[in-house]
């Protein structure tokens, strides 16, 4: 995503899947939101709000580039609201049609202006000064059912998907303008920025550099295939025009993010009741075409005296390829426990586009309701992520090159590892506040600068 938004707005209301776990250890259905919602009215009204305070002190840091995080010390507030709406043009759980249409708007600062951290600490910041806080259109799009089968099985009702029954054999399709997260590389513990953790290399594969603007949407279609416990997506999208820029390309011809998604799911009253107990694996894949920089080819025009320093820009206009895998994984552990784990790679010599500088993570962590205390819907989370980047994107980094993320001026390679924690405390009915603390080692995968400690609090609301 480019010079503004590194992340992507990410929303709790991630779509739920007829035959998706949905783990004992979730919040108490009784009191989500703010205002009730009918299950059987034709249409959905909700919104959400969500603000960050994020500081840190002070840390150990010899030298520091035009992409640095800043040494001296900091804090600064996001803020990030939604408005869904969406509306059952057609009921009929088998060719069920709704139509979905999403206003944001996204204010306030990331520290650092969301700059040298590759697994940055906040998923909601807009860097970017230029896009300011004007509402915009995050969704408008349509999502098709396609009945296969006559038996129904429950689903949950978000604003993704409104109908409370869907068949268990289907094929369903979006098209419009839609985040790639909110359909693809799902985790129920590890997917949720404004409820759970806050790092982006936790509430997305850092890995997977998909398709999306600065802000984090893209114009796609993607289509989903369902056969009880087992389900395979597809999903094509538009590319930003530069890296991490807020304006899409539409030649598909020469640039688009292809994705591909395998989930199983098991638990009790499914085929496959490994253990007893709510789970799920999912492998995805993708391949990206745009107007990307080779890291090597760009290092030997420096090597030449072509340019000053690298620069991952300095081509003439070409249609390069980016490819990689990923993995999550998540299981209850006890009524009240889960763990999950994701790990992910690309191939790491073309330049990274659209999301972040990573081309190899590996994450495992967890979390814990605490109903044997009393609160229902509070809950405590911890995760370790390892982040890593290839030897000519390190080499590029090095010799004072600049990625859209990342840039201290030279480098001393070492992985970028990080651990974060969070409480939730649930206040009354929608409204939650968070303490979060992310402590990172080698920021921006360099061992001369840092470590780091990130303290934040965050509110939610949801109406």
């Amino acid at each position: 995503m480019i010079a503004s938004v590194v992340g992507l707005c990410a929303l709790p209301l991630r779509a739920q899947h007829a035959t998706e776990p949905t783990p004992s250890s979730a919040p108490d259905q009784g009191a989500p939101t703010i205002f009730d919602h009918s299950d059987t009215t034709r249409y959905l009204i909700g919104g959400q709000a969500n603000i960050i305070f994020q500081a840190h002190a002070p840390f150990h840091s010899p030298y520091s580039g035009p992409n640095s995080f800043l040494s001296r010390g900091e804090y600064k507030t996001s803020m990030i609201g939604t408005i869904y709406t969406a509306y059952e043009l057609n009921k009929n759980p088998r060719f069920a049609t709704d139509g979905i249409f999403d206003v944001e708007v996204a204010g306030g600062r990331g520290d650092s202006e969301a700059l040298g951290i590759a697994g940055f600490t906040n998923l909601d910041v807009v860097r970017n000064p230029n896009l300011g806080s004007t509402p915009y259109l995050a969704r408008y799009e349509i999502h098709q059912v396609v009945g296969l089968s006559d038996k129904l099985v429950e689903s949950s009702r978000t604003s993704f998907s409104m109908q409370p029954a869907l068949p268990d054999v289907r094929l369903e399709f979006w098209v419009g303008r839609m985040s790639l997260p909110d359909l693809l590389d799902l985790n129920s513990i590890g997917t949720d920025s404004h409820l759970q953790f806050l790092n982006w290399s936790v509430d997305n594969n850092g890995a997977w550099d998909y398709a999306a603007n600065t802000r984090g949407y893209t114009d796609a279609l993607v289509s989903e295939f369902t056969y009880h416990d087992f389900t395979a997506r597809y999903g094509v999208a538009a590319m930003p025009t530069v890296a991490n820029g807020i304006d899409l390309d539409y030649n598909f011809k020469e640039a688009s993010g292809q994705n591909v998604e395998l989930e199983m799911r098991g638990g009790p009253g499914t085929e496959h009741n490994y253990f007893g107990r709510q789970g799920a694996v999912r492998i995805l894949g993708f391949v990206n075409h745009a107007n990307m920089g080779n890291y090597r080819q760009q290092n030997q025009m420096f090597l030449k005296g072509l340019t000053p320093t690298p620069e991952i820009t300095a081509h003439p206009f070409q249609s390069t390829m980016k490819y990689g895998v990923g993995a999550n994984f998540e299981q209850e552990v006890s009524n009240n426990g889960r763990v999950y784990a994701q790990v992910g790679w690309n191939n790491g010599a073309t330049e990274s586009y659209a999301y972040t500088e990573i081309d190899q993570t590996i994450a495992v962590g967890g979390d814990y309701t605490m109903t044997k205390f009393g609160r229902l819907n509070d809950k405590i989370g911890v995760t370790f992520v390892t982040n890593a980047i290839k030897r000519d994107h390190q080499w590029y980094l090095a010799h004072g090159g600049l990625g859209f993320l990342l840039g201290d001026g030279k480098l001393n390679y070492a992985r970028e590892d990080i651990v974060e924690a969070y409480y939730n405390y649930h206040v009354w009915k929608g409204l939650y506040y968070a303490l979060d603390e992310q402590f990172v080692a080698h920021p921006g995968y360099n061992q001369d600068r840092g470590p780091v400690m990130v303290e934040s609090v965050r509110m939610h609301v949801d109406f």
